[in-house]
This record gives structure tokens, C-alpha cells and sequence, in this order.
């Protein structure tokens, strides 16, 4: 693992084939970052980025988007929250799985609007179980993968529909 303090950032770096697909932890505490990551690096299948700083992360999905499935972002950092983030993120890539992490309670409705406009597609409350946060990410994951699942099928279709005509 690289530990670049002087960027805010802690990537988990391991050998990326073509099918490989991005999770990224980004939390201002190094520690649970860290943590957290070395949790993630049995997720097989995906490669694990951690940051401590939410410009670079935001830089480096913007720089990857097509390959990210996952980001984990706590809700109180500095420059960008983690819904700032996170709605950026989504505008960028909308199949993109979002967790937000927080220690604080939530406001419902804030939670409610963001999660029904899918923005926000999980909530981990700290402190988190690791083995919670297993369980969050699997869930998420799996729904990426049948989110891509149901566009490869609608193409299908959408392309037989097209060349019937």
C-alpha cells in the first residue's frame, strides 16, 4: 500500500486486468481509510482505492470513470461533503453504486430524497461492524452487476428492434 500524506491519498495499487472494476474509499481520517481498504482487498474481482482527500478521489474517478462500480464516501470532510461528492459522482457515471458512511444521525428526509433519486444507494452508520461493511459492499456490488446486466439485455432488445424495421 502507498501512503502519500503530502496528497491526501492512499491507494490500494494491484495488478488491474481488463475486466477489473474500481471501489474507492474516501474518508479524511487516514486510519479508517486504511482500515477500511485493507477490509475491501478480499472483494475479489475489484481493485481497492483509498483516499483521504475527496478532490483527488473526485479526480481520480473523473479520470476512471468507466471502470468504477463502487464509492464509499463519509458524509463530514473537508472542501467536499460526502453528498457533494457522491451527487458528483453520479453525475458523472449514474451506474456507479454510492455508500455514504457517517457517525452522525442523518436527517430522513434529507436521506429519503437523496436515496430515491438514487444518488445515494446506501447508508453505513459508524461505528461499522467490518464484517457490516462487507455485507454493505457485496449487496451494492451485486447490484451493479444486475443493473449492467438489465442494460446489456435492454440493448438486446433495443437492437433487435431496430434491425426487424
Amino acid at each position: 500500500m502507498l501512503n502519500d500524506k503530502n496528497h491526501g491519498v492512499v491507494e490500494g495499487w494491484k495488478f488491474l486486468s481488463p475486466t477489473s472494476k474500481f471501489v474507492s474509499i474516501v474518508d479524511d481520517e487516514h486510519d479508517i481509510a486504511g482500515l477500511f481498504g485493507d477490509a475491501l482487498q478480499k472483494v475479489s474481482g475489484f481493485s481497492i482505492f483509498t483516499f483521504t482527500d475527496p478532490t483527488i478521489a473526485l479526480e481520480h474517478f473523473k479520470m476512471n470513470r468507466s471502470f468504477y462500480a463502487l464509492v464509499i464516501s463519509d458524509l463530514r470532510m473537508p472542501v467536499i461533503n460526502g453528498i457533494q461528492l457522491l451527487k458528483t459522482v453520479k453525475d458523472l457515471n449514474p451506474r456507479v453504486r454510492t455508500v455514504l458512511m457517517t457517525a452522525f444521525d442523518i436527517e430522513d428526509k434529507l436521506f429519503q430524497g437523496y436515496s430515491k433519486k438514487e444518488i445515494i444507494n446506501g447508508l453505513a452508520q459508524k461505528p461499522i461492524q467490518l464484517s457490516d461493511l462487507l455485507a454493505q459492499v457485496s449487496t451494492q456490488l451485486h447490484d451493479f452487476e444486475l443493473q449492467k446486466q438489465q442494460s446489456l439485455i435492454e440493448i438486446k432488445w433495443a437492437s433487435r428492434i431496430i434491425t426487424s424495421f
